[in-house]
């Protein structure tokens, strides 16, 4: 696979919670980095969901509501398993 230098932001998702079984694996406390370049083994529907917040993150936006402009928390397409995400900017 190839190398893709750091652009931008750090981002660390970190799976909170999960209602039924996540068919790629992932359980409650599962944390990781992953970027624009790197799914960090997120199926396609989910990352799809997540990108435009990653992106967002990893360049140095923020949303105009919230609290904390370092932390997005996001739900997975899959409804009936709901796996929920929260991706956290790291800077630096």
């Amino acid at each position: 696979m190839a190398q893709h230098p750091r652009v931008g932001n750090k981002v660390i998702g970190e799976i909170t919670s999960l209602k039924g079984t996540c068919g790629f694996g992932h359980k409650a406390g599962d944390k990781f980095e992953i970027s624009c370049h790197d799914t960090a083994g997120l199926c396609g529907f989910f990352y799809h969901d997540i990108f435009p917040n990653l992106q967002m993150l990893q360049f140095g936006g923020s949303t105009p509501w919230g609290e904390n402009k370092d932390v997005v928390e996001l739900e997975c397409p899959d409804r009936f398993n709901s796996v929920k995400i929260k991706l956290t900017r790291v800077k630096g």
